[in-house]
């Protein structure tokens, strides 16, 4: 499935609605199977919650039909998911991601040195999507790296894992994305942290962070000087407003002008919003009027997530994604120490998407396109669901 949601080909369709059927088929046919579901009710009814919001601020501002087409794809994961409460067999789906991870790194790989991109966006959404394919594809790499970690891994299957996070990553620095790259650090520490705490291999931990970190600092010093420059330009831009024209000055500055719009409309409508996919249309009228930076007339969202949803909906819709995250990450957190090895690593996958995701939104909008979307429902719908299931059949400690 993360496989389907990164390439652009219609194919893709097929496995997707062949597990959709499936799903519907298993929650009626089966009983066992919605009960289990049900124990992941939180999460469920915290995405039908968004749902509905979207649906209400659609009707609420008369907009047109395509706008609701990409909040309606949430109806799909919440019946897929079902799918998780079968006895899956975990290695094989461990295995499937890492080659996923793989064959996207290597997708970057071709991209910048075959083909001569300057930042390789992937297969699903052009060259403007580097960022949003950046945060896909380090997503992936946590959750191979978490797989090579755990102590039931074969060594055959370690050693995949460990080749798809090594160019997984690579393959994350060559699209030179800031806010992913960040991003990943804390999250990427925190998984080494639980990993130490979890089998008292203090120094094993220490040495695979270490490791991590020189590689990348290796790559992005010798080989790609462009990251340096792009992280360079971070703090002199944002004291100063910069009038600079490098490419790395005028994204921060652009940046900035759009999260000031933004402010600036939600001020206008704190409680209602402005509409859903209603920022583009916003900006260009300022534009025209005089009152923002002709620069930001092309963008129809302000590369927040934070700020699109008070743009959107005002602090309704700001209180909303706060839940959408905050629920399933109280659902994880819950049970990321629990002894058993397969409830505890699903519980810590689904502390890091939603960890990557809440803090890759602070810099850009995370939701606005199927991708990242779909690969957000489809993890934390069916790791909440797949917890849920195997809570049921393990025996009190």
């Amino acid at each position: 499935m993360p496989a389907c949601f990164a390439v652009a080909s219609r194919i893709k369709l097929i496995p997707m609605i062949a597990l959709f059927l499936a799903s519907v088929a298993l929650l009626i046919m089966r009983k066992d199977i919605r009960f289990n579901y049900r124990l992941a009710w939180p999460v469920a009814v915290v995405c039908a919650l968004r749902l509905l919001y979207d649906i209400g601020n659609f009707l609420g501002h008369h907009l047109d039909w395509g706008t609701i087409g990409l909040p309606a794809q949430t109806l799909l994961f919440l019946a897929v998911a079902a799918v998780f409460a079968l006895p899956l067999r975990e290695r094989v789906v461990a295995i499937g991601f890492s080659l996923t991870t793989l064959l996207l790194g290597v997708t970057c790989l071709f991209q910048r040195y075959a083909q001569g991109v300057d930042r390789p966006a992937g297969l699903n959404g052009g060259d403007w999507a580097a960022v949003e394919f950046a945060m896909f594809v380090l997503i992936l790499v946590l959750l191979s790296m978490l797989q090579a970690l755990r102590r039931d891994t074969s060594r055959n299957d370690r050693t995949l894992h460990i080749v798809a996070v090594v160019v997984g990553l690579y393959g994350a620095v060559l699209t030179q994305s800031r806010g992913p790259l960040l991003a990943f650090a804390p999250i990427y520490l925190g998984l080494m942290l639980w990993y130490a705490v979890r089998s008292h291999l203090w120094r094993r931990m220490l040495v695979l962070f270490v490791v991590t970190v020189a590689g990348m600092l290796a790559v992005t010093t010798t080989l790609h000087r462009e990251m340096v420059d792009r992280l360079a330009a971070v703090s002199t831009d944002i004291r100063s407003y910069s009038t600079d024209d490098s490419p790395a000055a005028i994204a921060i500055r652009e940046r900035l002008e759009m999260w000031r719009v933004s402010w600036q409309a939600f001020l206008e409508h704190p409680l209602t919003g402005n509409g859903l996919e209603q920022f583009g249309p916003y900006v260009r009228h300022q534009v025209a009027l005089g009152h923002a930076d002709p620069a930001i007339a092309k963008y129809v969202h302000p590369h927040s997530e934070y700020l699109e949803s008070m743009f959107a909906g005002g602090l309704p819709a700001l209180l909303v994604l706060l839940l959408f995250l905050g629920v399933p990450l109280a659902y994880f957190a819950r049970h990321a120490n629990h002894p058993q090895e397969s409830i505890a690593a699903s519980a810590v996958g689904g502390l890091m998407v939603i960890g990557m995701y809440a803090l890759c939104a602070f810099s850009d909008n995370v939701f606005y396109r199927a991708m990242p979307q779909s690969l957000y429902l489809f993890l934390v719908l069916g790791l909440a669901v797949g917890i849920g299931r195997q809570l049921r059949y393990t025996s009190p400690r």
